[in-house]
């Protein structure tokens, strides 16, 4: 009897060990996270200077970390080795590498590095209210991050069902990607004009607010790769694969929008359907009359 529990336990021993490993692998993706987040910081900082190709590094730092951002929980969630550990520091990664990193590259892209042709008292000015703007999309972001730490059924305000295939607002990671997008798109080149300058301030200011918001997003959750697929999702994953990696600053630019305005056509669909739906005929009680 001894020997057979003798033998139990050092079977036990491999499946801890390799339990252990299996925790640490999700660590790593967020660990790669924050190094991406740091990354596309220094990156921006160094864009001071005026090459703009720092600012291009960091729009790409950002757009691997959305990348190792969803690989970190989908392999918690297939290896089953979801913690609370992992889950607050994904959170806190999230804050550096798509709130801080993003709106840093948002002013210096859009703001800081105006040229002087622009009229000194319009460019202060453009210069203060991108500061505002890209302030509020960082706290929107860090917001968002709290608000979706402590719900435990979030519901999306339009209709569509609730869980896994939905966000309740867009994203931190999606909000940095747009911004991410768009300077890649420019391949790092600032801004020159007071009306695009504008622009850019109206769009962050936008981006925010969707993270904040409670419209539907899509989430991709629903998505399992090891189950069979219909074969037109095969090419449609195939054909963005290979227009990221030909054409990324197009292809990336042209992804963002679309998942942004995405939830914007829902509510607006949704905004139409109830205004059209007629309203439910009321419901009449027969009284009780007592003889």
């Amino acid at each position: 009897m001894e020997e057979l529990n003798q033998q139990r336990r050092e079977s036990d021993r491999p499946r801890g060990r390799m339990r252990k490993g299996m925790y640490i692998l999700p660590s790593l993706f967020t660990s790669a996270n924050i190094a991406a987040g740091f990354y596309a910081i220094l990156q921006t900082v160094h864009a001071a200077t005026g090459e703009a190709w720092h600012m291009d590094f960091a729009a790409k730092a950002i757009g691997f970390a959305v990348l190792f951002d969803g690989l970190d929980g989908r392999i918690a969630r297939m290896t089953r080795t979801a913690s609370d550990f992992g889950r607050e520091l994904d959170s806190l990664a999230d804050v550096i590498t798509f709130g801080v990193a993003p709106a840093l590259l948002a002013w210096m892209w859009g703001f800081h590095l105006l040229p002087d042709t622009i009229a000194p008292d319009l460019r202060l000015k453009i210069r203060d209210l991108g500061s505002i703007a890209c302030f509020a999309f960082l706290i929107a972001g860090a917001s968002r991050l709290a608000r979706f730490n402590i719900a435990k059924n979030p519901q999306p305000s339009n209709p569509g069902r609730p869980g896994k295939k939905y966000f309740v607002g867009m994203p931190i990671p999606a909000g940095a990607g747009v911004i991410a997008a768009v300077v890649h798109y420019s391949a790092g080149d600032p801004l020159t004009s007071w009306a695009t300058a504008v622009s850019w301030l109206l769009m962050v200011v936008v981006v925010g607010y969707l993270m904040v918001s409670t419209w539907r997003f899509y989430s991709f959750k629903d998505i399992n790769f090891r189950s069979r697929h219909p074969f037109r999702l095969t090419v449609i994953i195939a054909v963005a694969i290979a227009s990221i990696w030909f054409f990324s600053g197009p292809a990336l630019f042209v992804i963002a929008i679309l998942y942004m305005a995405s939830g914007v056509l829902w509510r607006l669909q949704w905004i139409f359907h109830r205004k059209t739906s007629p309203p439910a005929p009321p419901v009449y009680h027969e009284a009780s009359h007592t003889p």
